[in-house]
């Protein structure tokens, strides 16, 4: 079984303005000490997700200091995008590739993700070869346009009795209540909105904060 960080960065190409911005969050949070980092982008055919992955992955390796911390780098839905580009894992939503469908593509060593939203897409997760299970929107969220219904802190809690694998939770999550997320059993927090501002600075916070 994998081990999570308790800090989970998600850097969403739509949130940023153009390419330099979105590399340059990447490198704060590099710099910051973010160990977990998914690129998410819904909108870019896949010769620029393409193209900003592989620059992604060439800044935080140029930023990190491999003996102080071993950053990984997520794909978000696209698992041939994730091996064209040498990331670390995928992550899939109940729209997209199945776990079973996305894990022959990336292989045993990669990392597997699955979006959750309620206790039955949680148990089918757990019984699926995925490495994490995220689980959300727990408060309200800015994030998509269409979210799915909010689950709460005590959906969060529901989540963490129904598996063993690690449990991330998303949406809505802020400086100011992600330690209530960690309490109710979640293992790491995923983080959007409150990156896109001031990405190294927040990131900074929240690892002080979840400790």
């Amino acid at each position: 079984m994998i081990s999570l960080p308790r800090f989970y960065a998600i850097l969403d190409a739509s949130c940023f303005s153009n390419r330099e911005a979105l590399l340059g969050a990447a490198e704060e949070l590099v710099i910051a000490g973010v160990m977990l980092v998914q690129y998410r982008d819904k909108s870019a055919n896949a010769q620029v997700v393409l193209e900003k992955s592989r620059a992604l992955r060439e800044t935080c390796s140029r930023e990190r200091a491999p003996a102080l911390h071993r950053l990984k780098l997520i794909m978000n839905d696209r698992a041939d995008l994730c091996l064209a580009a040498e990331f670390d894992g995928v992550h899939v939503g109940q729209d997209d590739l199945s776990p079973e469908s996305a894990r022959k593509i990336v292989g045993a060593e990669r990392w597997l993700g699955v979006s959750t939203h309620n206790p039955e897409q949680v148990v089918e997760a757990d019984k699926t070869s995925a490495d994490y299970i995220a689980i959300g929107p727990v408060f309200a969220t800015a994030s998509k346009a269409n979210p799915d219904p909010v689950i709460g802190l005590e959906g969060v809690r529901q989540a963490r009795s129904l598996t063993q694998k690690p449990l991330v939770a998303i949406g809505g999550i802020t400086r100011e209540n992600c330690r209530s997320v960690i309490d109710a059993g979640a293992d790491a927090v995923a983080v959007i909105s409150d990156l896109i501002r001031e990405p190294g600075k927040s990131a900074e916070e929240f690892l002080r904060i979840l400790g």
